[in-house]
């Protein structure tokens, strides 16, 4: 009974790559959900650009029909889209581990246990910027033009990694309490409609003045005004910035004790 938590402490990191090791493989094996996931965030870029395009962007240039300057706004908006999708793959993959007994599993083996979440955390974070990659390509393609320096392409990567890594625990918590997989997507999908609440389709100044206090402080907001700052040049203002990086912050810490929590009780029967 003492040997094993000797050597759960002794080898952390070797744990911690294994577990990454066999996550990222797992997503190779089985990458349907994955695109599943990114297919929607893709055909919204384009239905809003393609068809809605004209209309949005004479509604935010004052009647002025500029499909590129809609492209501009929009492409940051979907990234963090896309963040929110690839994090609730996650939920489901954590779930799933959960009632097939692999958490369990892992529970009796001497390994470190946050190996077993972290795994889940970094291979998600990898897997959700090799979307944010790809998304990114796909409105160059169609016209996004950023004008960012190498130090806000830096500041912006991070920025996203960090949204990337806040939500991803937060939907590590969402696997761990969901009794299934299709538990965990629907618990999951208030993370994923928060987008669609924020300025990533159209400025919180348009917005109804009894909903614009929501969509102004709810963490995407923030997330995607910054973004476009760093990416675009615009004013990201002292309140966005500092509302980013507290909502990051708040949410990976949350996250982390949540599903830390939840992980070390009992198995599920």
């Amino acid at each position: 009974m003492s040997a094993a938590p000797q050597s759960l402490r002794a080898h952390p990191f070797r744990d911690n790559l294994t577990m990454l090791r066999r996550n990222l493989l797992h997503a190779r094996r089985y990458p349907s959900l994955t695109l599943n996931l990114l297919l929607t965030p893709v055909i919204l870029l384009l239905l809003f650009v393609y068809v809605f395009g004209d209309v949005m962007s004479a509604g935010i240039n004052g009647g002025h029909a500029d499909r590129a300057d809609y492209v501009a706004y929009l492409v940051p908006g979907i990234l963090f889209l896309t963040a929110a999708m690839t994090s609730l793959g996650t939920a489901v993959s954590v779930a799933t581990d959960m009632t097939e007994g692999i958490m369990a599993r892992f529970r009796t083996m001497a390994i470190s246990r946050a190996s077993v979440l972290i795994g889940h955390v970094i291979g998600s974070v990898i897997q959700t910027l090799m979307a944010l990659v790809l998304v990114l390509g796909i409105g160059v393609a169609i016209g996004f033009r950023p004008d960012a320096t190498p130090v806000e392409w830096i500041a912006a990567a991070g920025l996203m990694a960090l949204v990337s890594l806040s939500l991803t625990w937060i939907a590590v918590g969402i696997g761990l309490v969901s009794p299934n997989a299709e538990g965990a997507s629907n618990i999951g999908m208030p993370l994923v409609m928060l987008p669609f609440l924020s300025s990533a389709f159209v400025p919180v100044d348009a917005m109804p003045g009894w909903f614009r206090w929501f969509a102004e402080y709810q963490p995407f907001s923030p997330f995607i005004e910054t973004l476009r700052g760093l990416l675009l040049g615009s004013e990201i203002g002292t309140k966005n910035a500092l509302l980013a990086v507290g909502w990051c912050l708040g949410l990976t810490v949350l996250g982390y004790l949540w599903s830390k929590a939840r992980f070390n009780r009992e198995p599920r029967a």
